[in-house]
């Protein structure tokens, strides 16, 4: 039988970024909690909103570049796998656990020089080797410098569409829309 751990997931950081390095190999671990909404109107019309506290920890590099760029409200696209962590409880409280992302790749949403309150701040500026906002990092490839990088051809602005995508029978409210 085949097994899928995979989680993607985009929200607001709760919390700055909790830094350390384990002693024995190391490792640069980040630990940071991440707020995911989801907005849905209930049968009687009622617009209503969930909020999911998630905790995620980054390894290594990415653990680097996360304490290094973001701080709470900063808003980050994570993938990652889904982990439990189980353990006793030292009040007598028996076994616990929780769930936790073991994050594989981020990508930082938001302006660079946006600050807190959910679109995120400070990415890296112009040629100094840092992230600009909407850079992915992901540990499986090797980034070049900026100076390296080659250019990227300049598009078109989009032309508005003669029809609308989508016929007279589909509307949609803005909170119905999931992203």
């Amino acid at each position: 039988m085949a097994n899928y751990n995979r989680i993607v997931l985009v929200g607001n950081l709760t919390r700055d970024p909790q830094y350390k390095v384990v002693p024995s190999n190391q490792m640069p671990v980040a630990e940071f909690g991440l707020a995911v909404n989801h907005k849905y109107t209930t049968k009687s019309g009622e617009s209503r909103e969930e909020v999911l506290f998630i905790d995620c920890t980054a390894f290594g590099k990415q653990a680097e570049t996360i304490n290094k760029w973001c701080r709470k409200g900063r808003q980050l696209l994570v993938e990652g796998r889904l982990k439990l962590d189980t353990w006793e409880d030292k009040q007598g409280g028996g076994k616990r656990s929780k769930h936790t992302v073991v994050i594989d790749n981020f990508q930082f949403i938001g302006a660079r020089d946006d600050a807190g309150g959910g679109a995120g701040g400070g990415g890296g500026g112009g040629g100094s080797g840092g992230f600009d906002a909407g850079d992915s990092y992901d540990t499986g490839r090797p980034s070049a410098p900026p100076a390296a990088r080659a250019p990227q051809p300049q598009r078109p602005p989009p032309q508005a569409p003669v029809e609308p995508p989508f016929g007279d029978e589909q509307h949609y409210k803005e909170d119905e829309i999931p992203f």
